[in-house]
């Protein structure tokens, strides 16, 4: 969202070299019989079985060391080969010839001590034979024929001036040369670069510098040194080499890498480029020893624009902050970048300062930076990423004298803001606010600047936007990702939207409204949320289909369903649900009348013709009869006594005695009765289980007082026990009284079960029912048991 104001110059990273790389690689990528990579496979010799086909061959980290003809003179398509970090200690040059394609050749970190010269493949682009043991520059005056190289690395011990003219007339765009051996101190020598836009050199990571060679070029447009250890004693010795090198006008990019040096030395390197011609200064990588002290540092007028210094090791403990930080401070250049140091301050100017563009990511400054500072009015971007700022108010406090401020970032802080009278104050010149990766709730939409245009509030704790917010008018951009937003918003109050990232929330049910509110929505990101695929869905998904692809992000992959579990993973696209379903109208005319009419028709029946109770008696006897014919033989081989135990409540012994026994007895059916049939001296469990297993049947006489006897449910636990342990359908069921369900206790769960599970009968209170009743009663008792009466007797 913000964009980087820096110069398009940048320092030398080669990115020229990156782009040939990895586009040979992309181009090649769908075909993998087109690329090889070998690295690091502990290999001495180039495999003879590589596909003749292979265009991009990576080799390096290996042992080889070695390269005859044969190993790659069947590869005619070969463009990349790397083979660097190897123990190849020789080159023919020839043993390329056969290789006409060869664009991109690496050798670097080898043993290479010599190359024997031959006419090569005018193909090259990029040949590295830096990092190697070369005692003079390995130029081939065959090289002069190689018009297409961008990129040339070199090794040497000791440079003579013409090393290379052979090559003078090429339009390099980027030479490095190692001189991590060069250590040359009392010896003075000459190189002269005629021809580079971009010269990179390379000396000893772990020694002072103390190289003396003078090195000039005549059109270098940008300059990098890598690996610089300096103290106070050979600094001048670092400013002397530069002058042959930073003299030339069009040198507007100086890069230094890995930099270890003190304070007062860095100071001088600064007061040393302050008046050169070069424009853009960047440090990566710097150490800082010894000590810091106040330094005196005269800004001259200068052409440099901008100082970029990223990651700073910090080894001198106690000092003066303010001798560190007035250097940066009082700067009269456009843009500043310190990243990755730590600073816990920055000072403010002590006069109107010229920066435009000011980068403190990762740092530790807190509330207090800037705070009451006039003299950053000219500032149009500042950039507080990563740092420790806590509150939105004192943030918006900082800008209000910055009046030409127009980007504020200050994301991956830990920002919170929980007033209520919105008086935020800031500045009324920004438009674009980055106020991502902080702990911000709904209440950050009170303290916003005026004229915001572009505001990214991703990755916070928001969980919805307040309906009564005003003063959005002017927000064309808005970044909600991946916050905790139940609901799409709408452009009420956002009625210049047109870009729209939420994706990464808790969207479920997005308002298919939302395109009718937004109408000069030109972008929507809103994949990645939980979509609840139901009827509400379908209109937002008419509406996505009724827009233009470019508009709605992601579609249709980042847009599936997440519940019901049933659509889970399922695209948006391609859900789908029936108008029936959906329409309740509809649904009420099709189903719900006729079931309605049906179930009237019923009832009428039931009422009138008492239908169900005769279907359901009859359904009972014919199933009792045909248990009856099934039961098996070894069944009836049991010792029985009784042809039924019959379970009751004292408070039914009326019915019991009066109505039930008299008329199964008639039929010659013996009866076990507690009152009875009980043996004296046992235990009631006992009497209960004995006359269960003695009986052929267990009749339960069911009521409200048979739910409230202990011993009832005893007898039925025993029975029912009886029922699985032997196999046979030994229970019968008679429903004197109707018992509701939910007065059955919690404990009676096997009379719940057993009332849900099995058929019971029910005792009419007609007298005209009663012979069915009787007859149905018989025919569950006396199944096949005719024949084993005389045992019984």
């Amino acid at each position: 969202m913000i964009k980087d104001k820096e110069s398009p110059i940048r320092s030398c990273h080669f990115v020229y070299i990156v782009a040939l790389v990895f586009g040979t690689i992309i181009q090649f990528s769908d075909e993998s019989e087109f690329v090889v990579d070998m690295s690091k496979t502990s290999r001495i010799h180039v495999p003879k079985d590589l596909p003749p086909k292979t265009k991009v061959l990576d080799l390096s980290q290996n042992n080889i060391s070695e390269l005859h003809l044969s190993d790659i003179s069947f590869l005619s398509g070969l463009r990349v080969l790397r083979l660097s970090h190897n123990g190849i200690q020789g080159l023919d040059i020839s043993i390329f010839k056969f290789n006409h394609d060869l664009e991109y050749l690496d050798l670097s970190h080898n043993q290479l001590q010599k190359i024997s010269c031959h006419p090569i493949t005018t193909t090259l682009k990029h040949l590295d034979l830096s990092f190697n043991d070369f005692d003079a520059l390995p130029i081939c005056k065959e090289f002069g024929n190689l018009t297409q190289l961008n990129f040339l690395g070199l090794s040497a011990t000791k440079l003579q001036q013409l090393d290379l003219l052979p090559i003078a007339h090429l339009h390099l765009s980027c030479i490095l040369l190692d001189l991590e051996d060069y250590m040359k101190e009392n010896k003075k020598e000459s190189l002269q670069i005629l021809n580079t836009k971009k010269l990179h050199l390379v000396f000893h990571p772990n020694s002072f510098f103390s190289v003396q060679v003078n090195i000039s070029a005549n059109s270098l447009g940008c300059l990098q040194l890598t690996n610089i250890k300096l103290n106070d004693y050979n600094c001048q010795v670092l400013l002397k080499f530069l002058s042959g090198l930073t003299g030339g006008p069009t040198l507007l990019n100086f890069t230094l890498n890995h930099m270890e040096t003190t304070w007062k030395c860095l100071v001088k390197v600064f007061q040393f480029l302050w008046p050169k011609p070069i424009e853009y200064l960047n440090i990566y990588n710097l150490t800082i020893v010894e000590s810091i002290d106040e330094e005196v540092f005269t800004y001259y007028k200068t052409t440099l624009k901008a100082l970029k210094i990223e990651h700073i090791t910090n080894k001198v403990f106690i000092f003066s902050q303010t001798a560190l930080y007035t250097v940066f401070s009082e700067m009269n250049i456009l843009m500043l970048t310190i990243s990755d140091t730590r600073f816990i301050h920055m000072l403010c100017p002590q006069e109107p300062s010229t920066f435009k563009f000011l980068n403190f990511t990762q740092n530790s400054f807190t509330d207090s930076v800037f705070q009451n500072c006039d003299t950053l009015a000219r500032l149009e971007t500042l950039i507080l990423q990563k740092n420790e700022l806590k509150d939105l108010f004192k943030a918006s406090l900082m800008t209000k004298d910055m009046l030409s401020l127009e980007t504020l970032d200050v994301s991956w802080n830990s920002l919170e803001y929980d007033r209520s009278n919105g008086n935020c104050s800031w500045v009324g010149s920004i438009v674009v606010l980055n106020l991502s990766s902080n702990a911000l709730t709904d209440s950050v939409f009170r303290c916003l600047p005026p004229r915001i245009k572009v505001l990214d509030l991703h990755n916070n704790r928001i969980r919805s936007i307040p309906k009564d917010v005003t003063g959005l008018e002017t927000l064309q951009e808005l970044n909600l990702a991946s916050n905790s937003l139940a609901h799409l918003p709408g452009c009420g109050i956002f009625s210049s939207l047109s870009i729209l990232i939420i994706d990464y929330n808790s969207i479920s049910n997005p308002s298919a409204d939302f395109f009718q509110s937004c109408q000069k929505i030109r972008s929507l990101k809103a994949g990645n949320n939980p979509f609840q695929c139901s009827c509400e869905l379908r209109e937002f998904i008419q509406s996505i289909g009724q827009v233009s692809s470019d508009v709605v992000e992601g579609w249709p992959e980042s847009y599936k369903c997440d519940y019901p579990e049933s659509y889970k993973g399922t695209p948006l696209k391609d859900f789908q649900v029936s108008e029936l379903s959906c329409n309740t109208a509809l649904l009420i005319v099709t189903i719900v009348v006729p079931g309605l009419v049906l179930a009237v028709a019923v009832t009428v029946l039931c009422i009138y013709l008492d239908l169900p109770w005769y279907l359901r008696m009859v359904c009972q006897w014919t199933q009792t009869r045909r248990r009856a014919r099934n039961v098996p033989l070894e069944e009836l081989q049991r010792t029985l006594q009784f042809h039924a135990f019959i379970s009751y409540s004292e408070h039914d012994s009326a019915w019991v005695k009066n109505e039930l026994i008299p008329n199964l007895e008639k039929e010659d059916v013996r009866i076990c009765l507690h009152e009875r049939n009980f043996v004296a001296g046992k235990s009631i469990v006992e009497n209960i289980i004995n006359c269960i297993e003695k009986s052929y049947k267990s009749i339960f006489v069911l009521s409200p007082n048979f739910v409230q006897s202990e011993w009832c449910h005893y007898e039925l636990y025993f029975a029912h026990h009886n029922l699985f342990h032997e196999g046979s359908d030994n229970l019968i069921l008679i429903l004197l009284d109707p018992i509701p369900q939910y007065s059955i206790p919690s404990s009676y769960h096997k009379l719940r079960a057993l009332m849900a599970q099995r058929t019971y009968l029910e005792w009419p209170k007609e007298k005209s029912k009663h012979g069915l009743f009787w007859a149905n009663l018989r025919a569950s008792i006396n199944i096949k048991l005719m024949e084993k009466a005389a045992e019984i007797h």
